[in-house]
């Protein structure tokens, strides 16, 4: 088990999940806020955690805020970034969304990250699927 160093500032909720099994932690509305229709909104969240080295926090939509009412934001948080989590929230629906103050707001994937290295090469090798993109499986 990977443990997570969690500061919360004055008034915030700790991020919980809401079943063991759950892959992502919600983080709280600190306060109410709205997000206006085809408009973005950034919030401080008040959590700041400390992710271990070959580990990155990744912030994903909570799928009944997308689904629901068009709400959608993603970020990273990268191992060692101690400061407070900042949202960004997309409103692509054609109503305002009003958070109340310990709404769910967005939830925090913690994964690992293998150690990585890009070299430069001349050419690249061959595979199945090589350079067809967007629709190349034949799904519409």
């Amino acid at each position: 088990m990977v443990e997570i160093k969690v500061l919360l500032e004055k008034g915030i909720k700790m991020p919980t999940k809401a079943h063991k099994s759950d892959a992502g932690y919600d983080i709280y509305a600190p306060e109410a806020f709205g997000v206006a229709p085809k408009h973005s909104w950034t919030i401080d969240t008040g959590v700041h955690m400390v992710i271990p080295e070959g580990y990155v926090g990744f912030l994903k939509s909570k799928s009944g805020l997308n689904v629901k009412h068009g709400l959608t934001g993603e970020g990273v948080v990268d191992a060692g970034y101690t400061g407070s989590i900042q949202v960004k929230l997309y409103n692509d629906s054609a109503a305002p969304y009003i958070f109340a103050e310990g709404d769910k707001v967005i939830q925090i994937v913690i994964l690992p990250v293998p150690e990585t290295e890009l070299v430069q090469v001349d050419e690249l090798p061959e595979t199945e699927r090589g350079d067809r993109g967007f629709g190349s499986s034949g799904a519409r």
